[in-house]
């Protein structure tokens, strides 16, 4: 995927296939939107180029910026839409400035004249322009005007929810990570680096990785023990991670931890991923360590049959 972090810097290509949108977590709503343009891209010979804004607009708009969290961090972001097969990903820094452009001359300063679009594929609530006011009635009226098709997918659903960033966020803030990754097509994910925590764990039998924050606006689900997968150096394993401040040995500050099954490797300051696939209950207070350590073999039992009944996908990394 070739990546531009300046419009001026694409070169138009073969019956461009376009989209734009902030595409917070690339669920599974985005995702049919994507695979849709792979799909188009491939039957008139094309390619399909993306437009996305960073940061998101909401943080320098300041809309209710005391709450913002997001799924994904723009890393993540990235390479979800490497991997649905996005030839072209365009990041436009979006400014104050350019929150003012209106909705047409968004859309020929910004796809028609520097990108000369076959077609666009937009979700069905999709708004563009200042204060969002462009919709799909005004993209079709455009369509016309600059000569581009239009195409607008439906909601996608699962089980009878409407796949929403929205409702992905409402989702973790619970802890309900299993409900998030329907909605997402594959699990909820926090990376970093593994720094040095206080050995607790270790001196109990339960040694973990410790991961450094991830970033003021990751989402970072709701505190308590979950069965995980790690992913360190492209290898899966299997794991139990805790969000929040232990408070049997209290520390105080929240943590995000993992303890990895059948590893006993020394990988401070490197990256791992983990992968949240269910929660299992509260982190709790223990009246000392040999009861934190009873509880903790009776999670890790709950944990392996959680994932034994799990299948392992390729796009679950």
């Amino acid at each position: 995927m070739k990546i531009y972090h300046r419009i001026e810097d694409f070169k138009p290509v073969k019956n461009a296939i376009v989209t734009t949108g902030t595409f917070d977590g690339v669920h599974l709503g985005h995702q049919a939107i994507l695979k849709r343009m792979v799909e188009e891209a491939r039957q008139v010979g094309g390619e399909t180029v993306v437009i996305t804004f960073h940061p998101h607009p909401r943080i320098v708009l300041h809309i209710d910026s005391s709450n913002l969290k997001f799924i994904s961090t723009q890393k993540r972001k990235i390479e979800r839409l490497e991997a649905v097969g996005i030839d072209n990903l365009i990041i436009i820094e979006f400014t104050k400035a350019f929150s003012r452009t209106t909705s047409e001359s968004f859309i020929k300063d910004f796809i028609v004249d520097p990108i000369k679009p076959y077609k666009l594929v937009v979700g069905y609530d999709h708004h563009f322009g200042k204060n969002r006011i462009g919709d799909f009635k005004l993209l079709y009226e455009l369509g016309q005007k600059f000569d581009f098709k239009v195409e607008r997918l439906p909601a996608q659903d699962v089980e009878n929810i409407a796949v929403s960033s929205t409702k992905i966020r409402k989702a973790l803030e619970v802890g309900d990570v299993a409900k998030a990754n329907k909605l997402l097509g594959y699990p909820y994910s926090i990376c970093g680096k593994v720094v040095r925590g206080n050995q607790v764990g270790r001196k109990i039998g339960f040694p973990t990785a410790n991961i450094e924050s991830p970033g003021e606006y990751k989402l970072i689900t709701a505190g308590g023990v979950y069965a995980c997968r790690v992913v360190h150096k492209g290898i899966l394993y299997d794991g139990m991670g805790n969000i929040g401040v232990r408070p049997t040995v209290a520390d105080g500050e929240l943590t995000i931890e993992v303890n990895i099954f059948d590893f006993d490797q020394e990988i401070y300051g490197e990256e791992i991923t983990i992968l949240f696939i269910d929660r299992i209950r509260d982190e709790q207070k223990f009246a000392g360590l040999e009861e934190l350590k009873a509880q903790l073999r009776k999670d890790k039992e709950k944990v392996k049959k959680i994932l034994q009944e799990h299948i392992a996908l390729p796009s679950d990394q």
